[in-house]
């Protein structure tokens, strides 16, 4: 049995078809627009420039060419190894090239071990968190040191879902393409010149060895782009992706604090 979420969502697709040509003059003045928001936002926080992971895949790839576009001199593609990254030098180097980036390699695999044993025993997943979260301070220390602002990489399927290390990939000042889908994401990568390698590649988060995004999760990106823009889907696949929007709703909201005295005593009808 199929159904939709009863929500209808405009973006770059014409006719609600993830499967015919996108419109190319929404995704060219999408990515307009965009670009000029990285800038009003970076004047705004009286930053000079952007800085970013980059990590072979399409997101950070597509940030990439944002940033490239509104800061060319003052960006900072931030590579940073914990396993080995050698399967995907070829596509680092491709995404180098193509965007004319500035980038800077930081291993952080010694870290990531010393670290793993002082901890002692941790889950896979406990343990697969730390990387983005160690990535996620090297930034930062970058950041503030060149008083850039550090951009995240979530698409809106990612955040929709929660698919993002809280304090780790989701820690960022900016989100740029929070607001597009997994397919609208590819889009614009073709559009920016992002290499072809990249852009049909299959997701990964590169927690652990041979980990697939759409494994993971149980259903596809093609399958929750449907489900976000009002499409029917698998009764099975929805439940899932509701489930996890709910379940992950702390990750989207700021940090919970309690009531304050007066909000406290006027709850209780005290002075």
């Amino acid at each position: 049995m199929k159904t939709s979420n009863d929500k209808k969502r405009i973006g770059f697709y014409q006719n609600f078809d993830l499967n015919d040509n996108f419109d190319k003059e929404k995704i060219s003045l999408y990515t307009d627009y965009l670009i000029s928001w990285i800038k009003t936002m970076v004047n705004k926080a009286k930053a000079k420039g952007v800085i970013f992971g980059l990590s072979g895949g399409i997101d950070s790839a597509l940030i990439a060419a944002l940033s490239q576009k509104a800061f060319p001199e003052n960006h900072l593609a931030v590579i940073m190894p914990i396993d080995s990254m050698k399967h995907e030098e070829n596509d680092l180097k491709a995404i180098e090239k193509n965007l004319n980036l500035k980038t800077k390699t930081i291993n952080l695999e010694k870290t990531f071990l010393s670290l793993n044993q002082e901890y002692g025993d941790l889950s896979l997943l406990a343990k697969s968190n730390i990387k983005p979260r160690l990535r996620m301070t090297t930034l930062y220390a970058l950041a503030q040191n060149l008083n850039y602002l550090v951009l995240g990489t979530d698409n809106f399927d990612e955040y929709f879902i929660g698919y993002f290390t809280k304090f780790g990939d989701g820690g960022a000042d900016l989100l740029p393409i929070s607001h597009l889908l997994k397919s609208e994401v590819k889009a614009m990568a073709k559009f920016l010149n992002v290499p072809n390698s990249v852009i049909t590649k299959k997701p990964s988060a590169g927690l652990w060895e041979n980990q697939s995004d759409e494994d993971e999760l149980g259903f596809t990106y093609h399958e929750l782009d449907n489900y976000l823009i009002g499409n029917d889907v698998e009764q099975k696949t929805k439940e899932k992706i509701e489930k996890l929007h709910v379940n992950s709703q702390h990750k989207r909201d700021h940090i919970y604090r309690p009531l304050s005295i007066e909000e406290f005593l006027n709850q209780k009808g005290e002075k």
